[in-house]
């Protein structure tokens, strides 16, 4: 029987409505919309329980979707890992974008990597971000990522055509988030020392 468009059924003393199920997303950019919420969902799980609890089939129940659904509109954890990190960088890229601003040549790579290392470290990730590091399928994945050599190339001045600079960057600031100096005047004198010389 339906009444006013939903299925009821019968059973004795009781009556149960079904209320049509309501599409996933209705209207605008479907895609953009099912992308932005499972990134969204995707940057939440991160946040609170670190990028290697980071599963699909969590994100999809967390989403109330398929898993195909998340992977026709977010791609696989590999998509979804990198624009979570891109989401979690914006604040801290913010930072160093205004930190080398005018800046050139050694200069300006020596300022970004200390202040990405001061804003990474300043961030309430930064425990889970470490631990995610020191696991080894971290590291893993942030060398392989894109997301990380793209944010050096540009804040550090670098041209597009140099990528093993880029590359050597994001290993030196990831090496220093597992294995800091001493202390940050030590830290700071091997990065005078060292990076200096190879960019000047």
């Amino acid at each position: 029987m339906r009444i006013n468009g939903d299925s009821v059924s019968s059973c004795d003393k009781f009556t149960i409505v079904s209320p049509r199920r309501a599409d996933w997303l209705v209207g605008g950019d479907r895609r953009a919309e099912a992308a932005e919420r499972i990134y969204a969902a995707a940057a939440e799980m991160a946040a609170r329980d670190g990028l290697d609890a980071l599963d699909i089939d969590a994100l999809a129940a967390r989403v109330h979707c398929s898993r195909a659904t998340v992977y026709r509109h977010a791609g696989g954890k590999a998509q979804i890992r990198d624009a979570v990190l891109a989401r979690l960088a914006a604040s801290i890229v913010g930072e160093v974008r205004r930190g080398v601003d005018g800046l050139t040549g050694s200069q300006r790579v020596l300022t970004a990597v200390t202040v990405a290392l001061q804003r990474i470290r300043a961030d309430p990730m930064y425990g889970l971000l470490l631990g995610w590091l020191r696991s080894g399928d971290g590291m893993a994945d942030l060398t392989q990522s894109s997301v990380p050599a793209a944010f050096a190339t540009e804040l550090s001045g670098l041209g597009e055509d140099d990528p093993v600079a880029a590359a050597w960057i994001v290993r030196l600031v990831l090496s220093l988030l597992v294995w800091p100096g001493a202390d940050e005047a030590a830290e700071q004198e091997m990065l005078r020392r060292f990076v200096t010389p190879a960019f000047g």
